[in-house]
């Protein structure tokens, strides 16, 4: 699973460093990332000078990252719960892996990482076909197995009267953090057809369906995609400080 991960996950673009380096309005000398995986997001902030500790708990995933990453970035097999509270952070970050965390205690123990005045940051890029008639047909060759393919939280934009999506919502309300954003980080990508499958058999609720489920999904998604696609990789990202 970590290789197939690696090769069919999409990296994140520069721009979303620039974007938390912009939000925290200073030097970034520490950062801490849950969630790791083999290190897509990691490879965004093991830069100038930062000491990037990645913590995971999959022994595979965090092998395959230290295959990309340079020694300097120290590496921990622990979930987001087992991380000692013996440290504190400029920034802690999470990749498509907020939403693995224990709801319960979530936020105390995310301020509690961070040093005062810390960023916290959390981004998702869901990828999606950009043809809408493409998208359409994917959805519709998958709908006898799978309703939605989405990460646990809501995949439509919230009403316009409401401020943000998850977990912004989560994070106005908590105590522990202020100022509040959420930004978008356009990335479009084109991959072939076979990748865009590949990226499929990576993503959550694929995963968790019967194996001859899953084959038969992918069959009938694929025979409904041209050779190559576009895929919209947009990054929505969530940006808070501590208290």
């Amino acid at each position: 699973m970590a290789e197939t991960y690696e090769r069919f996950r999409p990296g994140y673009p520069v721009e979303l460093f620039e974007l938390v380096r912009g939000y925290a309005g200073g030097p970034i000398r520490s950062a801490l990332e849950f969630g790791a995986g083999t290190g897509k997001a990691t490879r965004l902030f093991a830069r100038d000078g930062i000491a990037v500790t990645a913590s995971e708990p999959d022994g595979q995933m965090l092998a395959e990252l230290r295959k990309h990453l340079p020694a300097s970035v120290t590496t921990v097999e622990a979930t987001f719960e087992e991380l000692p509270l013996d440290a504190s952070y400029d920034v802690v970050y999470s990749a498509a892996a907020l939403h693995w965390t224990k709801p319960e205690g979530r936020w105390e123990r995310m301020a509690a990482l961070l040093r005062p005045g810390g960023v916290f940051a959390s981004f998702a890029s869901p990828v999606q076909l950009a043809d809408p008639e493409l998208k359409a047909a994917a959805r519709a060759a998958r709908a006898p197995y799978l309703e939605n393919d989405g990460v646990p939280w809501p995949d439509e934009r919230l009403p316009a009267d409401r401020p943000m999506d998850w977990p912004g919502t989560e994070l106005l309300e908590s105590e522990w953090f202020t100022d509040v954003r959420q930004e978008v980080v356009e990335q479009r990508l084109t991959m072939s057809a076979q990748d865009y499958i590949g990226h499929l058999s990576t993503v959550s609720a694929y995963v968790m369906l019967q194996p001859a489920d899953r084959e038969q999904v992918f069959r009938l998604v694929l025979d409904v995609l041209p050779e190559t696609v576009e895929v919209n990789a947009e990054v929505t990202t969530h940006l808070a400080r501590r208290a």
